[in-house]
């Protein structure tokens, strides 16, 4: 298996974009330091590669809590719209391998799990939009439950109106405008 590791350079241009980020937004991590996250970040090559991962598909990420029951700091895609990076993507690899014609690039699913991330379930997206507005012109597909799964469907949420909104779709389908919102823990 790939030894996902970063090379010393990236992790420092890493390590500064993730302080900058995490000084400029106080408000997602109030009562965090920014000291005590790079120093589990440091020890972590595994999770600096996934957030590198996050940062180079547009995802923007942040620590919005940290875990009670491990310490870790939980780190989701704040970018204010979905990542860029990661659009034109159908659900799962069951979706991609039941389309014919017109195949999407690839899966949400799948993608997060090659970047060593999850995508976001329907709660934890209502938490980042409580942090802020986001996905105003775009959609990101969240985790979806398998009873709806195993009949064809799969949800996304987006901001309309001043409200978030969670809908479901096809699992085979894909836009230019739909991506996802991913989460790691470190």
């Amino acid at each position: 298996m790939e030894k996902k590791v970063l090379a010393k350079e990236d992790q420092e241009r890493l390590l500064q974009t993730l302080k900058e980020r995490f000084e400029q937004n106080m408000e997602r991590h109030k009562g965090l330091t920014w000291d005590s996250v790079q120093a589990r970040l440091e020890v972590n090559p595994a999770g600096l590669w996934s957030l590198h991962e996050m940062e180079r598909t547009g995802g923007e990420p942040d620590v919005v809590g940290v875990d009670e029951q491990t310490g870790g700091y939980i780190f989701v895609d704040c970018a204010k719209e979905t990542p860029s990076g990661r659009t034109n993507l159908c659900y799962d690899d069951e979706a991609l391998e039941s389309r014919k014609k017109n195949k999407p690039t690839g899966s949400a699913l799948g993608m997060a799990k090659a970047m060593g991330i999850e995508i976001l379930t329907e709660e934890e997206y209502f938490k980042l939009q409580e942090l802020g507005e986001f996905d105003n012109k775009t959609s990101s597909w969240v985790y979806t439950p398998q009873e709806l799964r195993k009949l064809g469907g799969a949800l996304f949420g987006d901001r309309r109106f001043g409200r978030v909104f969670i809908y479901h779709n096809g699992a085979e389908s894909y836009y230019s405008a739909r991506g996802f919102r991913g989460k790691i823990q470190v």
